[in-house]
């Protein structure tokens, strides 16, 4: 995630003439103070405050600007006095970077014994931010606005959340994702349209052979594969088989250097993302569940089965969620335990869940995998960590692409389970297992999903919005009439 330290967003103060030199000199130093402070609570992107904007030549210009500078990912809009709209127009509409509008001011509390009119000419937010935000609604541009004083906690955080949705926007712009074989055969939601999301998300998609991969795997020295085996043996706790010596040490060794290849083809072509399928791995020993696993955590985006729209939104996910505390991962629903009220989905794959959302030290093993037709896959097991999550997935339906959210309470296994050879986490789903399970269906939403422990369905609405993709949300509220009355609009609203 190195690109992180490079991005910026732009901080843009709105007023007028009308006031005088003396009230712009004091809204900029009040802009120099509060986009001083921001910087100084170490926000997940560098704020970098512009000349103030007091006339539609240096609004349309600073827009402009944005536009063409690589590093910026997102405008920060601020009226700290009346900026009369008109003068936007030109800028806003040839702005193409994410917009905030900041709806703050700079005092928190009104001075009762000193407040006049002078006080009232200058500190106009209230009010100028109502013109402000006419025009963007008139405009139908997408924006995030964020109310309150600068130095309160929450807004901090809403800044936050907002810069790490632009980071995982200004990713996918960038992203290649490498495919390995084609889609798992005969399987229709994996499947889409690679022009159009080129098109939408500006990420390219593009297959290569597994032949490639192999030459890549065999080029990986003996000395690499004894670093990284070691590694292993540091990080997790290896089996009795695997450990050296084991009757299954060799499959351990095949492991690594299959990871070192994959990652090594990979960064060579600036891949971020990957997809592959268990059918088709001509020249592989086994199917890469381990090297999946480990790279996943480490910031690559991954779809099973050809999946190159999961591959790429988990990588915006990693990208969102960097640095943060609890994971996320490449998922799928697998099976349900159907107690009465208390239903709860098993979710894993056969083999490819990041470990990053591990409750405790993965367990490496070696089991039978059972499809595919080759040797047996070392893997990590675990039990994923419980707390507030998400599930997101996105569908092309044809004519338009659709990401569903489905908030859920991922809890704790409620058994052990000692047979089950795989990463795994249970959830629980909003409103209700029948209501939740409906819902998901009827948006026709994937098997396979991003889970995050992190990332919100608000800021996952966030992403949705700046690519003019159609977002659903799955959440307590959801009541299906009105999920089907949605479902029917936006039929109209998208066409």
């Amino acid at each position: 995630m190195e690109f992180l330290k490079k991005l910026e967003v732009w901080f843009v103060v709105g007023s007028q003439d009308l006031y005088g030199d003396e009230a712009l000199k004091q809204v900029n130093a009040d802009a120099e103070q509060i986009s001083r402070y921001l910087n100084d609570q170490h926000p997940f992107i560098r704020i970098q405050l512009k000349p103030l904007a007091t006339t539609p030549e240096e609004i349309l210009s600073v827009c402009r600007a944005a536009n063409y500078e690589e590093n910026c990912v997102g405008v920060i809009a601020w009226m700290h006095t009346f900026s009369p709209a008109k003068m936007w127009i030109a800028g806003l509409s040839r702005l193409n970077k994410p917009l905030l509008q900041f709806h703050t001011q700079l005092n928190k509390y009104i001075p009762w014994n000193e407040i006049d009119m002078d006080y009232m000419n200058l500190h106009q937010t209230a009010h100028g931010d109502r013109e402000f935000g006419f025009m963007v609604s008139r405009l139908r541009k997408p924006r995030t606005i964020v109310v309150g004083h600068w130095q309160s906690e929450s807004v901090k955080q809403k800044l936050d959340r907002w810069m790490r949705v632009l980071a995982a926007i200004y990713d996918q712009q960038h992203l290649k994702v490498a495919r390995f074989g084609d889609n798992m055969r005969e399987v229709a939601v994996t499947e889409g349209d690679k022009v159009e999301a080129q098109i939408k998300f500006g990420y390219s998609v593009n297959g290569y052979g597994v032949y490639q991969l192999v030459d890549s795997i065999n080029a990986v020295n003996d000395e690499e594969v004894a670093t990284l085996v070691k590694e292993y043996e540091a990080a997790y706790r290896l089996t009795d088989s695997l450990k050296e010596g084991g009757e299954k040490r060799q499959s351990l060794i095949d492991s690594a250097r299959i990871e070192l290849g994959l990652k090594s083809f990979l960064d060579k072509g600036g891949f971020k993302a990957f997809t592959d399928t268990f059918q088709n791995l001509y020249g592989m020993k086994q199917l890469p569940g381990l090297a999946v696993q480990r790279l996943m955590a480490q910031g690559y985006g991954f779809g099973a089965e050809g999946d190159w729209k999961t591959a790429a939104l988990v990588r915006a996910v990693k990208v969102m969620s960097y640095g943060l505390p609890n994971g996320c991962s490449f998922m799928e629903d697998y099976t349900y335990n159907l107690e009465d009220n208390n239903e709860v989905v098993l979710a894993a794959h056969m083999l490819e869940v990041c470990p990053s959302i591990a409750k405790d030290q993965p367990v490496l093993d070696i089991k039978p995998l059972g499809i595919g037709g080759k040797d047996d896959p070392t893997r990590l097991i675990f039990s994923g960590k419980a707390g507030k999550a998400t599930a997101s997935t996105i569908v092309d339906l044809g004519h338009r692409f659709r990401m569903i959210t489905a908030e859920l309470n991922a809890v704790d296994k409620p058994q052990d389970m000692p047979n089950l050879p795989v990463g795994h986490v249970f959830w629980k789903l909003e409103p209700d297992f029948d209501t939740g399970t409906q819902a998901w269906i009827l948006s026709g939403g994937a098997h396979h999903n991003v889970f995050s422990l992190d990332i919100d369905a608000e800021m996952l609405r966030t992403f949705a919005e700046y690519f003019d993709i159609e977002f659903i949300h799955i959440n307590a509220k959801t009541e299906l009439p009105q999920l089907k009355n949605e479902l029917r609009w936006n039929e109209a609203a998208y066409k």
